[in-house]
C-alpha cells in the first residue's frame, strides 16, 4: 500500500464519519434528545472542526512530502525552470560569440 492510498482511505474514511455524524443528529433531533438548533449548531461545530484538522492534515503531509523530498535531492520544477532559463540564455551568449546569427524558421 502507498502512501497515497493510505492518504486517500484516510481521507474517504473521515467523509464517511462526517456522514455518521450528521445521521446520528438528525436521529437525536427526530427523538426529541436535541432541538434542531442545536443539532444544526452541533454539525456545524463538528464540521468547521473537522475541516479545520483536514486542512491541518494536508498541510503536514505537504510539508513531510516536500522535507523528504529535499533530503533526496530531487529537483523541484521551479528548479529545472531556472536551469532552461539558464541554458537558453547561455545558448545565445555562445551564439553571439561565435558570430553565428539567429535563423528565421523562414530562412531555413
Amino acid at each position: 500500500m502507498t502512501v497515497f492510498d493510505i492518504v486517500r482511505n484516510a481521507l474517504l474514511a473521515g467523509f464517511g464519519v462526517q456522514e455518521k455524524v450528521k445521521e446520528f443528529i438528525d436521529e437525536l433531533v427526530k427523538k426529541g434528545e436535541l432541538s434542531e438548533s442545536q443539532g444544526a449548531k452541533i454539525v456545524k461545530e463538528w464540521t468547521e472542526t473537522a475541516n479545520k484538522t483536514t486542512e491541518q492534515f494536508s498541510k503536514s503531509l505537504s510539508d513531510i512530502i516536500t522535507k523528504t523530498l529535499e533530503r533526496m535531492n530531487i529537483p523541484t520544477k521551479e528548479d529545472i525552470e531556472k536551469l532552461n532559463k539558464k541554458i537558453q540564455a547561455l545558448s545565445l551568449r555562445v551564439k553571439r560569440l561565435e558570430g553565428v546569427k539567429e535563423e528565421s524558421p523562414q530562412e531555413e
